[in-house]
């Protein structure tokens, strides 16, 4: 489903707040967006643009799922499929994205938000970044952007990652697109982080239908029913970036970052730009739920996996719970490793049975209070790689994160009669039989 077609849809559906009050993009569109637990939202007037702003179209898995013509329960075997089988995206010769085009680029313009007080500057978020690689080809992802002049950002390249690893390599400025206004078979893809030389536009293509246009003046591919695009390049000149709220709700500190110019700007004649509050759930979706397809990739090459679960109490992506249907003795334990290797930043994961409900976390903890003895069921990975957004791991410059990895295997042991295991349930009856 295209952008506007679903947003549509979920304001028919009464599942979507349009606000027709002037707001500032000043926190107050920020703070909004939070207070409505970030459902979906159209801001109609801000103070001083031309452009309306929504968000929240990725805020939760049922959302997502509605989008992608799915349900929360089937769709990481949605998300598997399309990784493992992309479909080329069409190239078309008009598109909406290019209805207006801003050569001489104002970034005062656009109503980039203030989020939080303390940030380096006004930040853009929902910001799906596209560049070529001379080796691997297209590469999609999210890069956030400060505002530093008229048509200047910094923008947090992560190293190791695609576009800072293309960025290092070539010689002088790097050409990048930035999509602003996307659907969510767009933003999920972007997400995803499949292996280098895997298109992630075509991934979003076997998502959902996403024809491509050319950019007006760089060598590069957007969808074509992108809301806003930015034109621009990766320059080696570096400058500040942040600080930041990052995903663990923690503020992530100031860095030298690459500048990111912008020549060029297009969008729709009545273009909505689109915001995501950082360190929330569009947020942490966005993060953890696209790492649950490759965890159950490499899960499954040892285990028959039934789910994956990246949790938002580990900030959407230190915590994993895997569910297998444990065939053999060490199928728990094979699933602990092999769950580490499908996303190497987690810190803790916890293997459950088919029983177990993975989205109730009383339920998981239960099977944890139940099936798990620390002797026999724990794994521990001590001075592991790790990830940067864990204030507890132990970070040097330049360095590698470092953190103790923790696997729980909460099943039930294969050598035991498992009934003493399972919930004795009751009966529902009918109340109104007993009240007539």
């Amino acid at each position: 489903m295209f952008l506007r077609e679903f947003l549509s849809k979920i304001e028919a559906d009464g599942k979507l707040t349009r606000i027709k009050k002037p707001v500032s993009h000043k926190y107050e569109i920020a703070n909004i967006i939070y207070s409505l637990d970030e459902q979906p939202v159209i801001f109609d007037n801000v103070k001083g643009f031309d452009f309306p702003v929504f968000a929240g179209i990725t805020s939760s898995r049922d959302i997502i799922a509605d989008g992608l013509g799915t349900t929360k329960e089937k769709l990481l075997f949605k998300l598997v499929d399309a990784l493992r089988n992309p479909v080329e995206p069409e190239i078309v010769d008009k598109a909406p994205c290019q209805e207006v085009i801003i050569r001489d680029p104002d970034l005062s313009k656009l109503p980039i938000l203030y989020h939080l007080e303390g940030d380096g500057g006004r930040y853009a978020t929902a910001t799906v970044s596209t560049i070529k690689d001379p080796d691997t080809g297209r590469n999609v992802s999210y890069h956030r952007l400060m505002e530093i002049g008229r048509n200047r950002f910094t923008a947090r390249l992560i190293p190791k990652r695609q576009t800072r690893t293309t960025y290092d390599k070539v010689d002088g400025d790097l050409e990048m697109a930035v999509c602003i206004g996307n659907s969510v078979a767009v933003m999920v893809a972007a997400s995803l982080g499949p292996p280098s030389g895997v298109d992630e536009f075509g991934i979003a293509n076997a998502l959902d239908k996403t024809p491509l246009v050319k950019c007006v003046t760089k060598d590069l591919e957007v969808p074509a029913e992108s809301e806003i695009v930015l034109e621009g390049r990766l320059t080696k000149e570096l400058d500040r970036e942040g600080p930041f709220v990052d995903l663990t709700e923690t503020r992530d500190f100031e860095r030298q970052e690459p500048v990111f110019v912008v020549d060029c700007i297009t969008h729709r004649k009545d273009a909505m730009y689109q915001a995501l509050i950082p360190g929330r759930f569009e947020h942490k979706i966005l993060m953890g739920m696209p790492k649950e397809p490759t965890i159950y990739d490499e899960v499954s090459k040892v285990a028959e996996c039934k789910n994956v679960l990246v949790t938002m109490g580990g900030g959407s992506w230190l915590h994993g719970i895997v569910q297998i249907k444990k065939k053999n003795p060490g199928d728990g334990k094979k699933a602990i490793e092999a769950a580490f290797n499908g996303h190497k930043s987690m810190k803790h994961v916890v293997i459950i049975d088919e029983d177990v409900d993975i989205y109730n976390s009383n339920a998981v903890e239960w099977a944890i209070a139940t099936r798990f003895q620390g002797d026999k069921d724990l794994v521990v990975k001590p001075n592991q790689p790790g990830s940067s957004l864990d204030p507890s791991g132990k970070h040097e410059p330049g360095k590698k994160t470092l953190t103790t990895k923790v696997g729980v295997d909460a099943t039930i042991p294969t050598d035991v009669d498992k009934k003493k295991y399972e919930i004795v349930k009751y009966k529902k009856v009918d109340i109104d039989d007993y009240l007539r």
